[in-house]
């Protein structure tokens, strides 16, 4: 009994392989899907964030109040009370504290101004 080897290119049990190609329905579908699982995601992440958390004790800021004098300017203002400190870090402290819109003031305004920098 003899054998012959043929040789063919074409590896034995390959396949050609085919492009997937999705219809109209079935990209609805997956868009859907897709749609679904962020809109999820969003959800969880949003209804699992942290709340907030409130505590029985009241904060430990303490501040004084000075009225401001006229022709007075709050970076003179912030050189009375913190001569030793940065005017710009004063001048910032007061208006986030007062919950100012800018940093004008007018003769007879009342300020709160931390008390690390009152005298």
């Amino acid at each position: 009994m003899s054998r012959n080897a043929t040789s063919s290119n074409a590896p034995i049990g390959a396949t050609p392989r085919v492009r997937l190609r999705i219809t109209r329905r079935g990209r609805r579908v997956v868009g859907a899907g897709v749609t679904l699982l962020v809109a999820g995601v969003v959800g969880g992440v949003l209804l699992a964030g942290p709340g907030a958390q409130a505590s029985d004790t009241a904060g430990s800021a303490s501040f004084e109040y000075v009225t401001v004098d006229g022709g007075d300017t709050l970076w003179q203002v912030a050189s009375e009370i913190a001569p030793t400190k940065d005017p710009r870090d004063v001048i910032s402290d007061i208006v986030r504290l007062n919950n100012l819109g800018s940093t004008e003031v007018a003769a007879g305004q009342s300020l709160a101004v931390p008390a690390q920098y009152s005298n």
